[in-house]
């Protein structure tokens, strides 16, 4: 972006222990990237390399069931316009071969009919497949009450939950809709048309926990300006015979949690999109977005009726709040007993010092793995799951699907949807984080180890991939700062051109990384302050930098923790240009020539390492 170092905040920061990782590889996975030497590295995690599934132009949340006949078979809302315009409608269509290649849309509801939008599949035992959405029962052509000439008219967010049913797998569909019976709450009562008619939307994939079926949803009780839902509540709908019952009609439905009051975020008044799972004492566990710059979580250990108290989502218990600004954040469970979840990594109290758009930010897509203890989820340190060469590209609303022992997740961009192959290791490393304590050989280069490295030992610089090549590298190592004054150096590769690699202190007491290729130069610092992983003086630290050339962002990993930005930033990593080519500079160069303290385990990985990598490398002590 013009005027600035890195695609992210115009500031620049760095860390203390060290790792630099620069990207050679799927993150150190080499089978997950190449096609062979010679040949043009491809980075399964761009979302341009996943295969595209129909829809009519609009196409939103496409989620997936596996039938019992063998096939996939996703639902989604589609349309010829924009999201919100006339004509939107939820379709399905099905596949033979994992996502390859799809069917002939088949019409849940007719485009030429009443909004039907935010359609969520659920497969019953014997092999029924339902599909609940919001339906314009009565065919309005506005918001009863809206504030806002501009969103009046969109008219998708209101009316019925509704559902369909399919016996056939998928084939065709119940041309009889059933009506979910939804008592008033007092976000109801108090909308813009005084409970008369009902806003509402879900987005969350429908869970069995149980003997019973839930899926979560959003009470809407303002419409307009700004931000289109204005005021919202987090609810479930609870089915207790769904499973069982064979007559749509008698399928019994409670909504929750009970009470007047849905569940709400701390400050804001926007509570959306609430995703529920099942624990293993059969609790549930549900996230929600917010307006504030973090997400939220609640647990309710009584089937969904009573839920804690509000708070943001965290790490763990009592850990550091998790970032997120106005876009999907799903929890998912797998069939080993694990949970993914997926977030945007940015955020936090700085968004509220200054104009801030929510709905923006949702490239790249992160996950964290989760593992449940004591009947709370602790969650890994992140790692980049999907994106975009494009910054502005929003890759939101997905789905996962476990088949055959492989991970697929969905997700869609508005105009396109597309399903995407995940690499195994990647879902394996987030899982198994927190047990992770080895040092990471694939890529290693340099590797300096022992007792403290003299200052200016000379290394030999090993040759660092072309970034504009998708690839990159890393640097990791521990040091140990006597101060924490600007001007230090630990890693300075220039030539006399001033290409090459510089890793100095900043005046904001971080580490800043800096990449010029004899052309083009770029930035970037770890979290400057006093919060977890952050710099500190007079104890030996671990720092990991991860310059990866797929997404071309620049990550600092200190302590173990993934700097997010902390209470002074937004962001705690920062893009560089998708030009910035070979940053290599001289090959034989001195370590630490300007070091306040000590330097130990020094290594130079020729790809960029994950995360989980790097978190593995912080718990081996030399």
């Amino acid at each position: 972006m013009p005027g600035r170092r890195f695609g992210q905040p115009g500031r620049r920061f760095a860390i203390a222990a060290f790792v630099l990782v620069i990207h050679a590889g799927f993150l150190g996975w080499a089978p997950a990237w190449g096609e062979g030497p010679g040949k043009p590295w491809t980075d399964f995690r761009n979302i341009q390399t996943g295969r595209p599934i129909p829809d009519e132009g609009y196409c939103d949340q496409p989620y997936v069931v596996l039938t019992d006949d063998g096939h996939w078979l996703c639902v989604m809302t589609t349309g010829q316009g924009v999201e919100g315009q006339p004509g939107q409608h939820v379709v399905s269509v099905r596949s033979a071969d994992r996502g390859q290649n799809w069917s002939a849309l088949v019409p849940i509801e007719p485009a030429d009919g009443p909004e039907a939008s935010w359609a969520m599949p659920l497969k019953v035992p014997g092999g029924r497949i339902y599909v609940f959405y919001t339906y314009n029962a009565d065919n309005l052509r506005v918001v009863p009450g809206g504030n806002s000439p501009g969103t009046n008219r969109r008219v998708d967010t209101l009316g019925k939950y509704v559902y369909k049913y399919s016996d056939d797998h998928g084939k065709s569909w119940s041309p009889e809709r059933f009506e979910i019976p939804m008592r008033r709450m007092r976000i109801d009562r108090e909308n813009n048309d005084l409970g008369k008619t009902l806003l509402f939307w879900g987005v969350g994939k429908p869970i069995i926990a149980g003997d019973a079926a839930y899926f979560g949803f959003a009470k809407v009780g303002k419409w307009g300006s700004p931000g289109t839902m204005v005021l919202s509540q987090g609810a479930f709908m609870k089915s207790g015979n769904i499973l069982s019952e064979r007559s749509p009609a008698k399928i019994q439905w409670e909504l929750l949690p009970d009470g007047d009051e849905g569940l709400r975020a701390p400050k804001g008044p926007v509570s959306d999109e609430a995703n529920p799972v099942a624990l293993s004492d059969g609790s549930l566990f549900a996230t929600y977005r917010t307006i504030d710059g973090y997400p939220c979580q609640a647990y309710s250990r009584d089937g969904g009726h009573t839920w804690t108290p509000t708070a943001y989502a965290t790490y763990g218990p009592g850990g550091r709040r998790i970032k997120h600004p106005r876009a999907a954040n799903f929890v998912r469970k797998f069939a080993n007993g694990k949970f993914l979840y997926w977030f945007h990594n940015h955020g936090g109290e700085p968004v509220h010092a200054g104009p801030w758009d929510p709905y923006k930010g949702r490239n790249p897509a992160w996950v964290l793995g989760g593992v449940e203890k004591d009947g709370l989820i602790h969650w890994s340190e992140p790692e980049i799951l999907l994106y975009d060469d494009d910054p502005v590209t929003r890759v939101s609303y997905p789905d996962f699907i476990e088949d055959g022992g492989k991970y697929f997740v969905t997700e869609t961009q508005k105009t396109v949807a597309r399903v995407h192959e995940i690499d195994p290791t990647l879902l394996e490393g987030v899982w198994n984080q927190g047990e992770r304590k080895q040092v990471a050989r694939l890529g290693l280069a340099v590797d300096l180890s022992g007792d403290p490295i003299a200052a200016k030992t000379e290394v030999d610089v090993p040759r660092l991939p072309d970034l504009s090549q998708r690839r990159g590298f890393s640097v990791d190592f521990w040091v140990r700062f006597d101060e924490l004054t600007a001007g230090q150096t630990i890693l300075d590769t220039r030539d006399g051109a001033g290409k090459g690699v510089r890793l100095t202190m900043s005046e904001s007491s971080a580490l800043r990384l800096t990449l010029h290729d004899g052309g083009r130069e770029a930035s970037w610092e770890s979290d400057p302050g006093t919060g977890p992983g952050t710099l500190k003086v007079g104890t030996w630290q671990h720092v990991a930098v991860v310059v990866d050339g797929g997404p071309k962002i620049i990550t600092f990993v200190v302590d173990g923790i993934l700097n997010d930005g902390g209470a002074l930033r937004e962001y705690g990593w920062g893009r560089f240009p998708q030009e910035l080519g070979d940053v290599n500079g001289a090959v034989r160069v001195a370590l630490a020539p300007k070091l306040l303290g000590q330097l130990r385990a020094f290594r130079i990985y020729d790809r960029a390492l994950r995360t989980s990598e790097a978190v593995g490398n912080s718990r081996v002590r030399p």
